[in-house]
C-alpha cells in the first residue's frame, strides 16, 4: 500500500509492520487516535479483519479548535484538555500492548501557529507522535473510512469537523477528486450572522465546480452530522437509534432543520443525549447541510459511523480483503468465537438453499450471516434468546448492513428461536419492514430452526430438501436421518411448512 502523506509529504505506516502480518481473516488489536478540532478519540480496533469491532471506543471534547479561526492559535484550555487526554489514552494503550498508537491530527493543530509546540509536548511527555495530515489526505481517509462500511458506495463523501469540511467522490471502490474548506462551525462562528448564508453558498459553489454535482447520495461523516440525524429519528420518531446507514431524503433534511430552529437547544439535548459542546455546534451545521442539499441536490443521505479512523484501516487492507463482504467476514468471526459448532453455518446455509431457488444476491448474503450466526446466542437464557438475537444483531456495529436488512436479518434469528413474534418489545421496528419481507425472515428463521436439529458434522449426511413452489416440500432422509428425525424435529418440519403454505412430505 502507499502509506499516508502529511502535510510535510512525509509517509506514515498505520501500525508498523503489526498490521501488513496479520493472518487474512483476523485482525490482530491496533490502535488509533484522531486528533480533530473539536474532539479527540481512541478507539482500538479487534476482530474481523474486514469487519472490524470496537473493542475499545473512548472521546474527549477538547475543543482545540475552538475559537482559533479569531485567534490564529489552538485553545488554550482544549491544549490542556487535548494534553491530558492524549496521556491518558498513551497509558491505555500501553496496557493493551497496543504499540505503535497511531495518532492523526486534522485542521486544528495543522492550521494553529502553535500546533507544532502542542505536537512537540506530545512528543516529548506521553511519546506519542502526532502526524499532522493535510485537508486533502483528510478527505481521501474519511473517504476510505466510507468504502470499508459500504465497498459498493457511489456518491459523495461529506466530512465536517470544527473547523473544516472535506468531500470527496467515492465510485467503484476508488477515491476520486476531493477538495477541503474552511466550513467548518468554529471557522462560521466568526463569520457575522447576516452575511453566513451568503458566506456559505460561496464556498459550496467553488467546491462544487470542483467536485462536480448530480451525486445521487452524499455519505455523510462526523460529528455534528451524526447529531442532526439523531434530532431527526427523534423528530420523526424513528423507531431506531443506530446511526450508522441511517438514511434521510433532503426533503426530511429540510423539516429537521426548521424543527431544530424552532426548537430550545437544551431541551433537545436532553432528549436525545448529544453533549452540550456538540449541541452548540449543530445550528451552525444545519445551515451548512441545508444549502449543501440546495447545492449538490442529492437524492439521499446517508450517515457513516466510519471516517478517518477506519480509513486508516482500509489503508492497509489488501485489494483481496478490500472485496469480501464485511457482514459476512464479521458473522464468521462471531460464529468462530460464540458458536457450539463453529463451521456449522455455512453447511446449514447450503442445506437450506433448496428451500430458496429465486434468491435476489441482496437476500442471499443476509441468509449467508443467519446461519453463520444461528447458534451464536445459546449461552444466553433459554427464555430470551430469541430476544438477545434480535438485539445483538439490530444493534451491532456492522458494516454494508442497512436499518431494513438489519430488521430483517434479526428476525430471521428470532424466529430460529421462536415460532411466533407476538408480544415481543421490539415490535415496533418491524414497520422498516413490508409484509412479505416479515413472512421472508419468518420462514428462513423456522427453515434454520429445523435445520439445527441435524446439527451434527453436515445436515446434509442425513437429509436433503426438494421444493415445487406453491406445491410440496419434500424431506428426504437417510439412515442417519431418520434416526434424528424425531417429534420435536417433525414438529419445526410442519411448522416450516405452514409458514410457506405448502404441503410438507417426508420420505
Amino acid at each position: 500500500m502507499n502509506g499516508v502523506r502529511t502535510t510535510s509529504g512525509q509517509k506514515i505506516e498505520p501500525f508498523g509492520r503489526k498490521f501488513s502480518k496479520l493472518p487474512k481473516r483476523a485482525l490482530k488489536r491496533v490502535g488509533v487516535v484522531d486528533v480533530g478540532s473539536n474532539s479527540i478519540r481512541l478507539v482500538v480496533f479487534d476482530g474481523a479483519a474486514r469487519s472490524p469491532a470496537y473493542f475499545y471506543n473512548e472521546k474527549v471534547m477538547a475543543g482545540l479548535g475552538q475559537d482559533m479561526a479569531r485567534t490564529g492559535r489552538l485553545n488554550p484550555a482544549g491544549i490542556e484538555r487535548g494534553f491530558s487526554a492524549l496521556a491518558r489514552f498513551a497509558s491505555l494503550a500501553k496496557s493493551m500492548d497496543i504499540e505503535p498508537l497511531t495518532c492523526v491530527a486534522t485542521a486544528a493543530v495543522r492550521e494553529a501557529e502553535d500546533g507544532p509546540a502542542f505536537q512537540a509536548r506530545v512528543e516529548k511527555a506521553t511519546g506519542l507522535k502526532l502526524w499532522v495530515i493535510d485537508g486533502q489526505e483528510e478527505a481521501r481517509l474519511s473517504a476510505q473510512g466510507v468504502l470499508l462500511g459500504w465497498p459498493d458506495a457511489r456518491g459523495l463523501v461529506c466530512d465536517i469537523g470544527g473547523n473544516s469540511l472535506e468531500l470527496a467522490v467515492v465510485e467503484n471502490g476508488k477515491v476520486g477528486k476531493r477538495v477541503t474548506s474552511q466550513l467548518g462551525p468554529f471557522r462560521l462562528q466568526q463569520v457575522e450572522p447576516e452575511n453566513l448564508r451568503d458566506h456559505i453558498a460561496k464556498i459550496l459553489a467553488g467546491l462544487a465546480e470542483q467536485v462536480g454535482t448530480g451525486h445521487e447520495r452524499i455519505y455523510l461523516v462526523g460529528g455534528s452530522w451524526r447529531a442532526i440525524a439523531r434530532l431527526d429519528m427523534e423528530r420523526s420518531e424513528y423507531p431506531m437509534t443506530v446511526l450508522h446507514e441511517y438514511r434521510m431524503t433532503p426533503e426530511a433534511v429540510g423539516k429537521t432543520v426548521d424543527w431544530i430552529a424552532d426548537h430550545d437547544m437544551n431541551t433537545l439535548r436532553s432528549k436525545v443525549g448529544i453533549s452540550s459542546s456538540r449541541m452548540e455546534l449543530v445550528p451552525l451545521a444545519s445551515q451548512v447541510l441545508s444549502q449543501l442539499i440546495d447545492v449538490f441536490a442529492p437524492t439521499e443521505l446517508a450517515i457513516s459511523s466510519y471516517g478517518i479512523r477506519e480509513g486508516l484501516l482500509y489503508e492497509h487492507m489488501s485489494t483481496t480483503l478490500r472485496r469480501r463482504d464485511p457482514l459476512l467476514e464479521a458473522a464468521r468471526f462471531t460464529e468462530k468465537q460464540m458458536a457450539r459448532l463453529p463451521g456449522f453455518g455455512k453447511k446449514l446455509y447450503h442445506f437450506l438453499l433448496p428451500l430458496f431457488p429465486d434468491l435476489t444476491p441482496e437476500r442471499d448474503r443476509l441468509m449467508h450471516a443467519a446461519c453463520l450466526l444461528h447458534d451464536t446466542a445459546w449461552r444466553a437464557h433459554p427464555d430470551y434468546r430469541a430476544e438477545a438475537c434480535f438485539d445483538n444483531v439490530t444493534r451491532a456495529n456492522m458494516a454494508a448492513l442497512s436499518h431494513p436488512e438489519r430488521i430483517y436479518l434479526g428476525l430471521a434469528l428470532l424466529h430460529r428461536y421462536r415460532n411466533n413474534r407476538a408480544q415481543v418489545q421490539m415490535a415496533p421496528l418491524f414497520d422498516l419492514l413490508n409484509e412479505e419481507e416479515i413472512l421472508a425472515a419468518e420462514v428462513l428463521g423456522k427453515a434454520m430452526r429445523f435445520g439445527a436439529m441435524f446439527a451434527i458434522e453436515d445436515p446434509s449426511n442425513a437429509a436433503s430438501l426438494r421444493h415445487v413452489p406453491g406445491k410440496t416440500l419434500d424431506l428426504h432422509l437417510t439412515r442417519t436421518g431418520r434416526a434424528l428425525m424425531g417429534e420435536v424435529a417433525l414438529s419445526r418440519f410442519q411448522s416450516l411448512c405452514k409458514s410457506m403454505k405448502i404441503e410438507g412430505r417426508v420420505k
